[in-house]
């Protein structure tokens, strides 16, 4: 289809598609996105059509199968307020809450580097004190507490970054590891 037929076919059947499809939906917004996927398939599949005297007809069939698309998605996938449906949905534990807390720990803890991961570890999961983590790791306890600092940090921007749904690149962090 050339430009010249279809802007010919947008200032002759426009307005009429548009009122079409508002009786069909009832809404302003609803009637100009189906007017606007029927003149965006007309671009992409109006070359299919022979007989250029039945492009009204073809348009407002168009229209019509798009219109009954969005039924049948609507049926089969319904747009409902989470308010009408609170007391269907799995109540939220505070041991639920916890478990994925401590899920997301345990995933972070474990895309650190193994020089943050090891301090953090025997600190927090196992009471060591810093002299007892120096003494294991044959580390200063200076050096145990930059790490664990350090660490600490990391794993702060890690669970952040997860929290907000955001892949950060994280210095140091444990190349091992791949993100799904």
């Amino acid at each position: 289809m050339n430009e010249a037929d279809y802007e010919h076919a947008v200032n002759s059947f426009y307005e009429g598609l548009y009122r079409f499809a508002f009786s069909l939906s009832g809404n302003i917004d609803d009637a100009c996105e189906l007017t606007q996927e029927t003149f965006a398939r007309l671009l992409t599949k109006g070359g299919q059509l022979r007989d250029r005297s039945k492009m009204k007809a073809w348009l407002f069939t168009t229209l019509y199968r798009i219109y009954l698309g969005w039924k049948r998605r609507e049926a089969r996938h319904p747009h409902l307020e989470i308010d009408s449906v609170e007391d269907e949905l799995p109540p939220v534990t505070p041991e639920t809450v916890d478990t994925l807390e401590a899920e997301a720990v345990s995933r972070s803890l474990l895309a650190l580097e193994e020089r943050y991961r090891v301090p953090l570890a025997l600190h927090y999961f196992e009471n060591h004190s810093y002299r007892e983590i120096s003494r294991l790791l044959d580390i200063p306890v200076g050096t145990i507490m930059s790490r664990l600092s350090r660490g600490k940090e990391l794993m702060r921007k890690l669970l952040i970054a997860k929290s907000i749904g955001v892949e950060r690149k994280v210095i140091s962090i444990n190349p091992e590891i791949r993100r799904n």
